[in-house]
């Protein structure tokens, strides 16, 4: 066995955990050196051996005998005590105390059980990933990973990727997409600063180019999150997984122990239930990013920002597009003055919006066409129907039940406290399977705060207060902290500023002054009410929103006041500066008046 403690007082101290390790070879000696030059990663199969850890204050040199164990305990900065479990101790060493870490700290003690892992993860998404390596780099867990074949488009048995949804078939080659969609616009901004194409002459869009050239980025990426778990020393299974019991995995046939399983599994598009929704042609995200060809004529139904992005990046390349959603506005649970500046937007771009409707049926038209229905009489006839209509969480046919966890009955999320732990103790779930916030960087919070609960020398609960977050619409938007009605019901009484103005780009005789319109909105708990002054929430619409709010975002997880906002110098001139300049109060909302918003 392996000892270290400090001292206090000329007295032996022993402050901190135990926990079981696992020794390369019967030497304890060869076992430390590694943990101290590569972390408990690196040690981990083999004869178990205790290790006690402490520490020491004590500033003498480490002696030269057994110079591999005493040079790993000084970087610690330990006392050693080295011995056999039957025998008294070899010797005893006192080495230099180092304020510098020469690894992860030792795992939280669970007891002797001896499972093929410390962690299984079903899912190689984001939060998967992150979750898996920050317990093996940060905290020397021995993990696994398991996740699908990779393919662009995904489906629930056979393929996926590591990557998930966001790399693959979301954020990513969305982002991409919309990228390429604004040149065409850009061209035509550059005549109002006097650029000119020879007469007649248009650019012409190579769509199967772009598909090939962001499939091949999305593929890239996959490669890098399987080097990614590599270089973290995770083992990587591919195939589907399913939980057995609370402690075993099987996949491929192939049964696994863990003393935890974290199911971050995502979510996966559906369509509304529309006769007709199954006809070739029709269509979800994870297919609307790999058409072969360009749609002409498309209908997307919905009004989330799935379907506001998907809208805004097909009508840039050219498509007639025509948005269809039951509601009165676009993105429902978003601030209701950014809704009404998105419609007004969509619209001034040529966007064909069909709000207050509903798809009552989907026909072939012959020649390849569909014939799209709505109950208020609409009919298209397109190219392909698009629903973003919403996703579902990934956890049906898991093995969730048999092992007694616990999911939402109608949409299948699975349900977790503040910590993302299940009703059953060994079981974790992160990201879009628990429909929390079904964004990126949470689910790599929640991993990471995973990792600490479960490894760490504490728990760790994710933390959601003013989480920032975009819609890549065209213009985009961004906000952060609370809409106007939720700031005015949790703080009583909110001052709200506003501010619209056509972006200085626009100033030019570009001709799209209407359609690229800013809004910045601000809300301000008012004097009288618990924390008066702070804000609690900022709104945008615009060009570079998402860009500016994650700096905001900032400022507002670190309590700042309007008087901080006033008080900052603006940098001018940008579109940025109008944070610092909001001056004249737009109106006060209470939590009575609320309820009408």
């Amino acid at each position: 066995w392996l000892k270290f403690v400090g001292s206090s007082g000329g007295r032996p101290s022993e402050r901190s955990c135990s926990l079981m390790l696992t020794a390369p070879g019967p030497r304890p000696i060869a076992m430390f050196a590694m943990l101290g030059s590569r972390g408990p990663t690196a040690a981990r199969r083999g004869a178990p051996a205790i290790v006690r850890v402490a520490a020491a204050p004590s500033s003498a040199a480490p002696r030269r005998r057994n110079g591999s164990l005493l040079a790993a305990a000084a970087l610690s900065g330990f006392t050693a005590v080295v011995g056999s479990r039957t025998a008294r101790p070899m010797h005893t060493t006192r080495v230099a105390c180092s304020p510098k870490k020469s690894g992860p700290p030792p795992l939280k003690s669970k007891g002797a059980h001896n499972y093929d892992y410390d962690l299984f993860t079903i899912g190689g998404g984001s939060g998967g990933v992150r979750g898996s390596r920050w317990a093996a780099t940060q905290y020397g867990a021995k993990v696994a990973v398991a996740e699908l074949p990779f393919k662009l488009v995904s489906t629930k048995y056979d393929a996926g990727g590591l990557g998930g949804t966001c790399v693959i078939r979301g954020c990513v080659p969305k982002k991409l997409l919309i990228f390429g969609s604004h040149f065409h616009e850009d061209i035509k901004d550059a005549e109002g600063y006097g650029w000119k194409l020879p007469a007649g002459a248009e650019p012409t869009l190579d769509w199967h180019k772009l598909i090939e050239a962001k499939n091949a980025e999305v593929t890239r990426l996959n490669g890098i999150y399987k080097r990614l778990l590599d270089g973290a020393g995770v083992d990587f299974h591919e195939g589907y997984a399913k939980v057995v019991d609370p402690h075993t995995v099987e996949i491929n046939g192939k049964r696994f122990t863990a003393r935890y399983i974290c199911v971050a599994s995502g979510g996966r598009a559906v369509k509304l239930p529309v006769p007709g929704a199954d006809l070739p042609g029709v269509i979800t995200s994870d297919e609307a990013l790999t058409l072969p060809a360009q749609p002409k004529k498309l209908v997307v139904v919905g009004g989330g920002y799935i379907a506001v992005e998907f809208a805004g990046y097909f009508h840039g390349y050219g498509t007639e597009v025509h948005l269809v959603f039951r509601a009165d506005l676009p993105l429902r649970g978003f601030d209701e003055d950014v809704r009404k500046h998105l419609m007004e937007v969509l619209k001034a771009k040529g966007i064909h919006v069909h709000s207050g409707e509903n798809p009552l049926s989907i026909e072939e038209a012959g020649g390849g066409k569909l014939r799209f229905k709505t109950d208020k009489g609409t009919s298209l006839e397109v190219d392909n129907v698009m629903f973003a209509t919403g996703r579902k969480a990934n956890s049906k046919d898991m093995g969730l039940e048999a092992a007694g966890v616990k999911t939402d009955p109608k949409s299948g999320a699975i349900l977790v406290d503040e910590l993302s732990r299940t009703n059953v103790e060994s079981i974790f779930a992160i990201g879009d399977v628990t429909d929390r916030i079904a964004l990126t960087p949470v689910a790599l919070m929640e991993g990471m705060a995973m990792a600490k609960t479960m490894f760490g020398d504490a728990n760790q609960s994710p933390d959601y207060e003013f989480v920032p977050s975009a819609v890549f619409s065209q213009p985009p938007i961004a906000s952060c902290g609370d809409t106007e009605a939720e700031a005015a019901r949790r703080y009583g009484s909110v001052d709200v500023y506003t501010t619209t103005f056509k972006p200085m780009k626009h100033t030019m005789p570009t001709g799209r002054g209407e359609e690229e319109k800013i809004l910045m909105k601000m809300l301000v708990v008012s004097d009288g009410f618990k924390d008066a002054g702070r804000v609690v929430g900022c709104h945008m619409v615009g060009a570079d929103a998402a860009e500016m709010m994650q700096g905001i975002a900032v400022a507002l997880k670190a309590g700042a006041t309007k008087a901080i906002f006033d008080s900052t110098v603006g940098i001018h001139p940008t579109a940025a500066e109008e944070w610092c300049t909001m001056r004249t109060k737009t109106r006060t909302t209470t939590a009575a008046t609320a309820q009408k918003l």
